[in-house]
């Protein structure tokens, strides 16, 4: 789905590994949490534990590069992993966030209009980890512009805050649910912050921070 990554380094190939991984735990956390599957949830929440031991081998190996002197790699490549592999590892705990969620069958507890937002906040956010994952494949595709995938995100996040508003949710499944909120965006936020760290690792300036 991403190229062919046979020509890429160890440490590359985990940080795409860290990608799936961490799509893949935000899709499973949504289904989890509006189909009510636990064990899907449960899974999500192993994931998350790889995800943190994953990160820590490639910031190992980072460090090893550039620490061993005999660096044959751009060193700006390495810092910028450096400064990726944190958003990657806060968008893991989100998505775990989510799972545990759904361990308290909360999904149920939605109104069927919050439940519709939350999908649709689902899709946006893995259009964006799309995006962001084939860039760091093929960083000479150019810059992404996420801005109206994080636009849309911005409003389902008020949409979802509107509904919770009207008071027809149990207010401890409300309160939840704006946790969700929050997580779903700052999944967004993450995203666009990983755009503007490719830019280091091709050349250019990173940008301020979402």
């Amino acid at each position: 789905m991403l190229g062919d990554l046979g020509g890429r380094s160890a440490i590359d190939r985990s940080v795409v590994r860290l990608f799936a991984l961490v799509s893949e735990g935000l899709a499973q956390a949504t289904h989890a949490l509006l189909a009510g599957e636990r064990e899907t949830a449960l899974g999500v929440i192993e994931r998350e534990r790889h995800v943190d031991a994953l990160v820590g081998e490639v910031e190992a190996m980072v460090w090893a590069e550039i620490d061993g002197g005999g660096i044959d790699r751009d060193l700006r490549h390495l810092v910028g992993l450096l400064l990726i592999l944190p958003e990657l590892e806060r968008s893991a705990d989100l998505a775990e966030h989510i799972a545990q969620r759904a361990l308290q069958s909360l999904g149920f507890k939605m109104s069927p209009l919050s439940r519709g937002i939350v999908q649709r906040m689902t899709e946006v956010a893995l259009e964006m980890w799309s995006s962001v994952a084939a860039l760091f494949v093929d960083p000479s595709a150019g810059a992404v512009d996420l801005a109206e995938d994080d636009e849309e995100i911005d409003l389902l996040h008020d949409r979802l805050t509107s509904e919770i508003a009207r008071g027809e949710m149990d207010p401890v499944a409300a309160s939840q649910v704006t946790l969700l909120a929050r997580f779903y965006e700052r999944l967004g936020d993450h995203a666009v912050n990983l755009s503007r760290r490719m830019a280091l690792l091709s050349g250019g300036a990173p940008g301020a921070p979402g």
